[in-house]
């Protein structure tokens, strides 16, 4: 990757990481511990993929940063709330996460649920606190996406799949669902914050979509191929779970030309934004992580 783009990701970064901060500051000794399990996990090592894609898509409209901030925290701490509640024993059992004991393995199972759901709501509060005139409507989308009819429902069909025979269109609706909504939002949310136009909306919703795919398809490679070291987490935890993935339904080399392509479709879809060299290299630096 170049150095302009390195430097403009982690600018991102740095922005977001500062807000959560002070969106996750101690409030009193009698509950700070639940604030401190949700900073345990937000804090934990995440890549920033979802407020980096947001903010992109708002910078590329026009779009103010101070609009747009309060969305990019919000939609970080939905992802973290999802993968503390994933990792539960409830659900996946998961003892690591990102190189670290998973939150439930830290704090409890009561804490981290507890974590979760305060992720959840502090998501809402913050994204309020956006000046947008569509803030509204960006706080519809945000709550679409992450709800039943987008990235819950994509879990709820996950845990009604393990222990049966999936068809692949089942699987794809399984993940533009599961892994695909929220980055979904990120275009949508970008976009609208800034009051671009429908058009802009629906390349940054194609581009979202492919990229959504592509990094679960990736995903599910990377949990055949990679190695603790690199992911943090569990290698082989699909096959254990008895989960469906696209290497178990496809075999690798398949499930590696269709990220491939997946993700030149996603860059495809930027044509009509002047300014996309930085989201074409996000792309394909997900397409080629090891993590």
């Amino acid at each position: 990757m170049n150095t302009e783009f390195i430097k403009k990701e982690q600018y991102y970064i740095d922005l977001v990481n500062n807000y959560l901060k002070e969106e996750l500051k101690p409030q009193d000794p009698l509950y700070d511990i639940v604030l401190e399990a949700m900073n345990y996990s937000v804090f934990a090592g995440g890549k920033r993929i979802r407020p980096v894609i947001m903010m992109e898509f708002s910078k590329i409209c026009g779009g103010k940063e101070e609009d747009i901030l309060p969305f990019a925290a919000a939609i970080e701490m939905i992802h973290t709330y999802s993968l503390i509640h994933d990792d539960l024993p409830c659900v996946d059992n998961d003892d690591f996460r990102r190189g670290k004991e998973t939150n439930h393995k830290k704090y409890g199972e009561t804490i981290a649920l507890f974590a979760g759901d305060g992720l959840l709501s502090l998501a809402f509060e913050t994204a309020s606190k956006s000046k947008s005139k569509n803030t509204l409507e960006c706080i519809r989308i945000l709550a679409r996406q992450s709800g039943v009819s987008g990235m819950l429902g994509g879990q709820t069909i996950d845990k009604e799949y393990e222990n049966k025979e999936i068809d692949l269109k089942t699987l794809i609706r399984l993940h533009n669902l599961k892994t695909g909504a929220l980055i979904k939002a990120c275009g949508e949310i970008g976009v609208l914050c800034a009051g671009g136009s429908m058009e802009m909306q629906k390349a940054a919703i194609e581009f979202c979509e492919k990229l959504g795919l592509a990094f679960q398809i990736q995903d599910d490679i990377l949990d055949v191929t990679g190695d603790f070291s690199k992911l943090g987490k569990k290698v082989g935890s699909d096959m254990d779970n008895n989960k469906n993935t696209f290497v178990t339904l496809n075999g690798l080399e398949k499930s590696i030309d269709e990220s491939v392509k997946l993700t030149n479709q996603a860059i495809e879809a930027l044509n009509l934004f002047n300014e996309n060299e930085f989201l074409i290299n996000l792309a394909k630096k997900l397409l080629n992580r090891d993590n």
